[in-house]
């Protein structure tokens, strides 16, 4: 005779005031998102003219030398790679929130059940992104002080 856990016996009922605050963070996700688009979409459009414009202040300056030029290149390549980046937890954000939508639209717990994976997806980029961060700090930190002691 196999016998089934509690975990495998539970089944979640989400009461009313769980559902409305379900709703309402849907609504916000939603929102933000949409404004994350527009930022992706000023990143962009930032990096096509932030090369133009450094461009032509490299090229004005004196004495930056050769490379002076490909600053702008450089430039419009760190916009779009911010821009790259930023994409996917503003996408999986829109996906909850116009999944969540259409869930408690059309009461179908399917739709409820992928949007809170688009969130776990969201906050597991974003704690990746921050992990990574952190590290890049690290990194920074010790070849800085790395620097000074060989400097000295």
């Amino acid at each position: 005779m196999e016998e089934t856990s509690v975990f495998e016996k539970f089944e979640l009922h989400l009461d009313q005031s769980a559902k409305d605050f379900l709703k309402e963070t849907a609504k916000w996700a939603y929102f933000l998102s949409i404004l994350g688009f527009i930022g992706i979409g000023l990143f962009v459009v930032i990096a096509i003219f932030a090369g133009a414009i450094f461009a032509s202040m490299g090229n004005t300056m004196a004495g930056v030398g050769v490379f002076a030029g490909s600053f702008g290149a450089i430039m419009s390549f760190f916009y779009l790679l911010i821009a790259a980046v930023y994409f996917f937890p503003v996408y999986y954000l829109f996906r909850f929130g116009s999944n969540a939508k259409r869930a408690f639209r059309e009461n179908d717990s399917e739709a409820l059940t992928s949007s809170l994976g688009y969130l776990k997806s969201h906050y597991k980029f974003i704690g990746i992104l921050m992990v990574s961060m952190l590290v890049l700090y690290a990194l920074i930190f010790m070849f800085a002080i790395l620097g000074s002691l060989l400097g000295r």
